[in-house]
């Protein structure tokens, strides 16, 4: 696992000024490095990190923005300085988020033949296309009992890890990304997710440096090679997010699109021609 601060984790009820010091520590900043962002005395910001100040609603949103927080870890420092949270959190299926339901769906529907999934910020499966299922043909059936978590299938042994023919290239990729994710949000659970993966075994004839594929793909992207019965399908993974979300579930939901890199691989998914990544 990373060893770094948790700045959301230190205990139940932390001041204000505790979590500007940690998020600060977090993005390794100085003190004065924060202060020149935020346009404040290196004085002022030691006084509100100290508890000697108390930063107003507008202080905290101000270096709220300055450090890049998410929409969850805004609220936890506005309610720490006694304001109420600005950013609503909502369940998925709550009516006021009908239409981003709907506008979910329509994509995800409109990927098909192509698979497209929706995930959590703990990259639990939030949604999926028809295209998915066929895919997790012969994954172990307590894998697949929700709430089913899209990177503990992939990677582990009874998933599709032994499946997966550029397996080390793709564990690298996940897992960079997931520290990427640890860096951004300081989630103790993406943390512990990073750790999890990282212990999973290697499969019967995998290699932690699987050489090939991203020769075959001009150096550009790192594809899934998957083994399939309609023979290897080498896809080509795409990211979408709600850009100006200002729900916290909202923000925090990140669709998952694949497209095939090859004329093989979309003549099995049923798809048109297609011009190869590498040519």
């Amino acid at each position: 696992m990373t060893q770094a601060i948790r700045p959301a984790d230190q205990n139940s009820n932390p001041p204000v000024g505790t979590l500007i010091r940690d998020w600060r520590k977090h993005r390794r900043l100085s003190q004065l490095d924060l202060a020149c962002e935020a346009e404040i005395s290196q004085r002022h910001l030691s006084f509100l990190e100290s508890g000697r100040a108390q930063p107003s609603r507008e202080m905290v949103l101000h270096l709220a923005e300055r450090l890049e927080l998410p929409l969850r870890a805004r609220n936890a420092l506005l309610v720490a300085a006694g304001f109420a949270p600005m950013f609503k959190e909502r369940t998925f299926d709550d009516p006021a988020l009908h239409a981003a339901r709907a506008a979910v769906d329509l994509v995800l529907k409109a990927h098909e033949p192509l698979p497209a999934l929706a995930v959590d910020r703990h990259w639990t499966l939030v949604s999926a296309n028809a295209a998915i299922p066929p895919m997790l043909e012969g994954v172990a059936a307590h894998l697949l009992a929700p709430p089913l978590n899209v990177l503990r299938v992939t990677l582990h042994p009874a998933g599709l890890a032994p499946r997966i023919v550029n397996w080390g290239e793709w564990r690298g990729h996940i897992l960079e990304r997931l520290r990427r994710q640890y860096i951004a949000t300081a989630d103790r659970l993406v943390d512990d997710l990073i750790g999890e993966l990282s212990a999973y075994p290697r499969p019967p004839g995998c290699t932690l440096n699987s050489a090939g594929s991203s020769i075959a793909m001009a150096g550009i992207v790192v594809p899934l090679r998957l083994r399939t019965p309609q023979g290897i399908l080498n896809l080509l993974g795409t990211t979408t997010v709600f850009g100006t979300a200002v729900d916290i579930t909202l923000a925090e939901l990140t669709l998952e699109a694949f497209f095939p890199a090859d004329q093989a691989t979309a003549a099995a998914l049923g798809v048109g021609n297609v011009r190869s990544v590498g040519a």
